[in-house]
């Protein structure tokens, strides 16, 4: 039987491979699901877990042309076409991402966020405790970061920071997303660093919310409680249609990836009421600049 169906991306429009993956993963879980095959025959069928289906159809791990090719085959898609086309994808999803280079200070957790970042038309975020890594300042970046690696060597350090510098370069390129960030304002005021370093931040965040894409907002101690007292989280959107919106939690050593509509959509509400409390992006400014005057 030839169980043919539209691939769900345009071969030649794909927001980098970690998009590329979570896509096809979805699709194989839809042609699995329309098989009434359930993950654990799918499993024996490439000599592998039920746990391996899984996170091939999340998108967390790449694709092995062997395993892709008796997958098609137990679900029924026969159509040479259609076949060739989602392998030659899954061949591009298993490209690496430039943040690859930096294995060695990258943890797993993390590695897939920054694809996803890279991906993302839509940046919205909350922190309460720093400032968007997005946003931070060389020396600002440094001083967070020697805070939570103080057993990093200086080399480890400076890679880290590297890390974090080139990430931000997606801002002010072509086709560069757009970042609405909600900042508390206990960020702000808490110093990692000497003054000069806050100092420096403050400027960088001033001439960061300059750029046509980045809106920044405080959200000031003199509101009292707010909507986003639950604590920091980061959403991200997607020009790809069959992805959908991702809600991204950073713990210590770990990290909670959400997609679930009804949790994605707590978050969304969220953020709207967070964006209403807070600064408007002009009072933003104004109140950026007081703080540095005050340093």
């Amino acid at each position: 039987m030839s169980r043919s169906a539209q691939l769900p991306i345009d071969p030649n429009q794909h927001g980098g491979p970690t998009v590329l993956r979570i896509v096809l993963g979805t699709q194989l879980r839809r042609w699995r699901e329309a098989s009434g095959i359930t993950r654990e025959a799918a499993g024996e069928a490439i000599r592998a877990s039920h746990a391996k289906i899984s996170r091939l159809e999340l998108g967390r791990v790449g694709f092995k042309d062997r395993d892709l090719v008796d997958l098609l085959a137990l679900y029924g898609v026969t159509d040479e076409q259609e076949r060739e086309e989602f392998l030659d994808l899954a061949r591009r999803a298993n490209a690496r991402g430039w943040w690859q280079q930096h294995g060695q200070v990258l943890p797993s957790w993390f590695e897939m966020y920054l694809g996803l970042e890279q991906a993302a038309n839509m940046i919205r975020t909350y922190q309460v405790q720093f400032v968007p890594g997005l946003l931070q300042c060389e020396e600002y970046a440094r001083s967070v970061i020697m805070v939570g690696h103080q057993a990093g060597g200086a080399e480890e350090i400076d890679r880290r920071v590297q890390l974090r510098m080139t990430r931000q370069k997606m801002l002010t390129e072509p086709g560069a997303p757009r970042l609405w960030a909600v900042i508390d304002e206990a960020a702000l005021r808490r110093p990692f660093g000497a003054p000069h370093v806050m100092r420096a931040q403050l400027e960088h965040l001033l001439e960061m919310s300059a750029l046509p894409n980045v809106t920044v907002q405080v959200l000031p101690f003199r509101l009292g409680s707010h909507a986003a007292a639950g604590g920091a989280f980061t959403i991200l959107r997607f020009a790809e249609p069959d992805l959908p919106d991702i809600v991204y939690l950073e713990q210590l050593n770990s990290a909670v990836y959400l997609d679930k509509r009804t949790d994605v959509e707590d978050y969304l509400a969220v953020m709207e009421r967070v964006i209403v409390q807070a600064e408007s992006p002009v009072d933003s400014t104004d109140a950026l600049h007081r703080l540095h005057a005050a340093m």
